[in-house]
């Protein structure tokens, strides 16, 4: 399920619609949709924005789940997506996507606005598992925009065994130290 609050070029209105509308401050660019102007953005909206690049086979992970889940102001570029399903994919999803040919467990996906994205926990736990300054940064914002995620995926880790959990810990373990300092 969607949200009647969303418009996608093609859909209810064309693509020039859409562009005088938001030129006229009538409705905001939110993800790969607009709403109106006065709209709360909430996860379930920016969840719900994504849908039509995700459809029912694909879930949000790393960077566009910390936007949807709210830890980041902006949503990424492109947007990770990972796959839910047991097949694989064989054909490109689209050049929106950065598409990683992992299934996610799902025990460890969330339905919101009728889009899978990975749970909190999760996602602060993918971040932190790779080396980048940009993840790294992100990291930082997700946990300041929501301080109860660092308990979440603490406790999250202690059962995980996905690659370099090693290395989340630690970087876990660093952040939330650097922001106990900080606040």
């Amino acid at each position: 399920m969607g949200s009647r609050l969303l418009y996608f070029a093609g859909d209810r209105l064309s693509h020039a619609e859409l562009t005088a509308a938001c030129l006229d401050g009538d409705i905001v660019e939110v993800g790969e949709g607009y709403a109106p102007a006065d709209t709360v953005e909430t996860v379930a909206l920016r969840a719900a924005s994504l849908r039509p690049l995700l459809g029912d086979d694909l879930a949000a992970t790393h960077l566009s789940a910390a936007w949807i889940h709210g830890g980041l102001v902006d949503p990424p570029g492109r947007h990770t997506v990972q796959r839910t399903s047991l097949r694989r994919r064989h054909t490109l999803v689209s050049r929106r996507l950065q598409y990683r040919d992992i299934r996610v467990d799902p025990d460890d996906l969330l339905r919101c606005g009728g889009t899978l994205v990975t749970s909190r926990a999760r996602t602060l736990a993918d971040l932190l598992r790779e080396e980048s300054p940009v993840y790294a940064d992100a990291a930082r914002a997700f946990a300041i925009a929501v301080p109860a995620v660092l308990d979440e995926t603490r406790a999250w880790l202690e059962t995980s065994s996905l690659p370099h959990v090693r290395r989340a810990r630690a970087a876990l373990t660093a952040l939330g130290d650097q922001l106990d300092v900080t606040r």
